[in-house]
């Protein structure tokens, strides 16, 4: 197990009177333990332990070879595994459940141990997560630099006779050339007035004189996701589209001006969502400017206009500020950004400033 990150949690499990915790979402058990499953409808989860006696619960299909450091506790299809987990946990204790285990498994357990008391652990487990140790920041900076380079090759592969779709396809080879794991999410690649939907759908639309292409798109490398947007123009964009432009990178330069340790988040949502107000586009910022990620594309966190959490040394997330015009066109630009003791890191390096390509 990875003790200094299992600490931290029992640290905080300790400071909240929390016994045991119970912790079934696959990438917080990755967190801890290096171990990456997905069980599908199968019971797999770890159990933290106040006194250190902590113990993986895994299916027998699963065969796992690896020294995880913790009591394996095997199981067939024919066993109950809620049955072996309730004679585990001592009767009266306080239980942290995570949010992400099935009600089929959390109703019986309650039935099994009636004298427990049952509370939410997620929040603990989360904003240890929000928190980037050394290894994962360098391997989020590499993430992010063969990001950069497969959005400059998505940019160049663009022609008038690609669709949508096609621009799409050519980032799987892309990122198959780069070595890049997988997705870390469906990427968003949106001509025209597809890009004025901030989750377009990539379908069989071709480019057009003038539009704005919007390339929202993100890997995995060593189990840590990236994710960027940049926007660019099929030959010359029209006078309206330069302007928004230009208003979106500017309220992103502000974003990413405004973090330091001790700003809150809601203070770096202002910063670009003031400017897009000020500028008359206010109503066409229809999300939230940012959220975090590492382990999975969007961690616990928002940079959002309520979010009043302060930034941490550590912390990763996204400036995504943009503006949609119906109809029309749309805007985003898009880098994630480290936290660190003084500021920040920005972790995209690719161009933001305005690309016209086709010519």
């Amino acid at each position: 197990m990875k003790l200094s990150r299992t600490n931290k949690i029992l640290e905080k499990m300790k400071q909240q009177g929390i016994n045991q915790a119970l912790i079934s979402d696959p990438y917080s058990i990755f967190y801890l333990t290096e171990y990456l499953e997905h069980p599908g409808e199968r019971f797999f989860a770890v159990l933290l332990d106040e006194n250190g006696d902590h113990k993986l619960f895994i299916n027998a299909l699963f065969p796992l070879e690896k020294d995880l450091e913790l009591e394996k506790i095997v199981y067939s299809d024919t066993d109950n595994p809620i049955e072996l987990l309730a004679k585990i946990i001592p009767n009266g204790s306080v239980v942290g459940i995570d949010k992400v285990l099935p009600a089929r498994f959390l109703l019986p357990l309650m039935n099994h141990l009636p004298e427990n008391k049952f509370v939410d652990v997620s929040q603990i487990v989360d904003r240890v997560r929000m928190i980037k140790d050394d290894e994962e920041k360098e391997l989020m900076r590499r993430a992010s630099i063969l990001n950069d380079t497969a959005c400059q090759r998505v940019i160049n592969s663009i022609s008038e006779g690609k669709s949508e779709k096609d621009v799409a396809k050519d980032l799987l080879s892309i990122h198959e050339e780069l070595k890049v794991d997988g997705l870390s999410f469906d990427p968003i690649i949106a001509y025209g007035a597809n890009g004025a939907n901030p989750h377009g759908t990539v379908g069989d639309r071709y480019v057009k004189p003038g539009d704005a292409i919007i390339i929202d798109m993100g890997g995995i490398k060593d189990n840590y996701c990236s994710d960027m947007t940049r926007t660019v123009f099929w030959k010359q964009p029209s006078e309206k589209a330069r302007e928004v432009f230009e208003i979106v990178l500017e309220a992103q330069k502000r974003g990413v001006a405004a973090v330091k340790p001790g700003v809150r988040f809601c203070d770096i949502d202002a910063a670009c969502r003031d400017y897009i107000t000020e500028k008359g586009y206010g109503e066409f910022f229809t999300h939230r400017t940012g959220h975090h990620i590492g382990l999975e594309c969007h961690e616990y966190g928002d940079i959002s206009s309520i979010n009043e959490t302060k930034c941490e040394p550590g912390m990763i997330f996204s400036i995504e500020p943009g503006i949609y015009l119906p109809g029309e066109f749309g805007v985003r630009i898009e880098d994630l950004v480290l936290v660190t003791e003084d500021g920040c890191e920005v972790l995209n390096k690719l161009n933001k400033e305005l690309v016209i390509i086709g010519e």
